[in-house]
């Protein structure tokens, strides 16, 4: 079993302070021009908000030693999902791949045999992220990856604030009274995992693990999360992480 490293949840006020004071430092222009176009502030109405749900099949679950396959990511907002503007890249990692990471992404050897490696996307990918609110399930994958493929390859990393469709997932299914009545009845957990969590607003099933099908499937579960438990009005700042 594959474990997840614990990180530091930083909070709202350490990001907007991370965001200004990286402009500033950052050597790498692409880096540079995105830092310089931060995401839109806490107290805005999230029905305002630029987002952009982002998805990357991984060779693993550790950024130390796994890498990015592919990235898929879909921009949106609450009313409308903009398929024309979506982007969906296979990237050579730096390692072969083995079989057990080719089962779960379904990713072969002949299609990453001439696909670049993701220094060729980088600059494409921060222009599409800059100045949207990045939206993820389970946000210990796509932004500790993206942080690490950065660094190693231009030197400085780039770290953002997200919103998290698993987070809020469990905020209202495993965090509340009932589910620990649950668990003290012996119960298994509310599964969050992409799908269970679409199921449960009436959303459709899609082929899961490519990377912009479920950035597609994320940026519908977050809409119909606001559109179930929120409001339009509902502050930026109390969703992202």
């Amino acid at each position: 079993m594959t474990l997840i490293r614990p990180r530091r949840k930083i909070s709202q006020a350490d990001w907007a302070a991370y965001m200004q004071k990286r402009e500033p430092l950052a050597k790498d222009p692409a880096i540079q021009r995105f830092f310089a176009t931060p995401p839109p502030s806490l107290d805005t109405p999230i029905g305002e908000v630029p987002m952009v749900a982002l998805d990357m099949e991984t060779t693993g679950l550790d950024e130390r030693r796994h890498a990015i396959v592919s990235v898929g990511l879909v921009p949106f907002t609450l009313n409308r999902i903009k398929m024309a503007e979506r982007r969906y890249w296979v990237v050579k990692p730096p390692r072969p791949l083995d079989e057990a990471s080719i089962t779960f992404h379904h990713i072969t050897h002949s299609e990453i045999a001439h696909a670049p490696d993701l220094e060729a996307i980088i600059d494409s990918l921060l222009a599409e992220l800059a100045g949207k609110i990045v939206v993820v399930h389970f946000r210990h994958i796509e932004r500790p990856f993206l942080n690490a493929a950065i660094k190693a390859r231009r030197g400085e990393g780039v770290m953002f604030p997200m919103i998290d469709t698993m987070s809020l997932e469990a905020r209202l299914h495993r965090q509340k009274l009932w589910a620990r009545f649950r668990r003290w009845l012996g119960r298994p957990p509310v599964s969050i995992r992409l799908d269970a969590s679409r199921r449960r607003y009436g959303l459709p099933s899609y082929q899961g693990h490519h990377a912009l099908v479920d950035a597609l499937a994320t940026a519908e579960l977050l809409q119909a999360q606001i559109a179930t438990h929120y409001e339009p009005s509902t502050p930026l700042g109390a969703l992202w992480s």
